[in-house]
């Protein structure tokens, strides 16, 4: 990214200015959610949507509707030593918490979820959404104690339960019924990306397994 009043170039992933006046800096993250428009606007009826700009689709400068399958038959080059585990583009969802980071196959997840875990000593739950698309994570501590939370089934709506106080969490992460109605676990950021530029940034980074802890 590349901004009109330094001309400084910012990294997407990080956000640190990787060249021009401001290289070194960095931007502060901010929470965010990659979520499908319909469970947005599901959450949000209210809210507003971006309209693009006319002249640069007529431009054809926008991504095609295609892109993303476009991008899996292009060559990957990077100077990190990729982990060969994963296939580099494989979709991975990110999550990085007291400097530690792990990345979650997409395919685990559609599997498993939730996917219950901890990463940077910090106890974690993964889950997919409604749609089978969108994703968050939340820590599931509450009051100092460690959730231990499930899918409801059967059921028409997504819950998670926790079974020592029967309460019940929506895909929000509010608690819509039980002991803990009205409260809220607190939700972390999480990176849909491709393997390859998830380990460019975080080397370190563990990859979950399938079922393991």
């Amino acid at each position: 990214m590349r901004d009109e009043e330094t001309g400084s170039w910012w990294q997407q992933v990080t956000g640190e200015a990787i060249h021009g006046p401001l290289k070194g800096q960095k931007l502060r993250p901010v929470l965010h959610d990659e979520l499908t428009f319909a469970v947005w606007k599901s959450e949000q009826p209210n809210g507003r949507v971006l309209r693009p700009e006319e002249a640069i689709v007529k431009s054809g400068e926008y991504a095609p509707a295609d892109w993303e399958a476009g991008m899996q038959k292009v060559r990957v080059t990077t100077a990190q030593l990729l982990d060969a585990s994963l296939k580099p583009r494989t979709l991975v969802i990110g999550v990085a918490v007291n400097g530690a980071s792990k990345a979650y196959p997409f395919e685990a997840l559609a599997k498993q979820s939730p996917i219950i875990d901890d990463v940077g000593g910090t106890p974690i739950v993964l889950v997919l959404g409604p749609d089978k698309k969108s994703v968050r994570a939340f820590e599931r501590t509450m009051d100092g104690r460690k959730l231990e939370l499930y899918a409801k089934q059967p059921s028409t709506e997504l819950r998670l339960i926790d079974p020592a106080t029967g309460t019940e969490f929506d895909f929000t992460g509010k608690a819509v019924s039980g002991q803990l109605t009205g409260r809220a676990l607190q939700k972390l950021a999480v990176l849909n990306d491709y393997w390859f530029d998830w380990q460019t940034y975080n080397p370190k980074t563990t990859i979950y397994e399938l079922g393991v802890r």
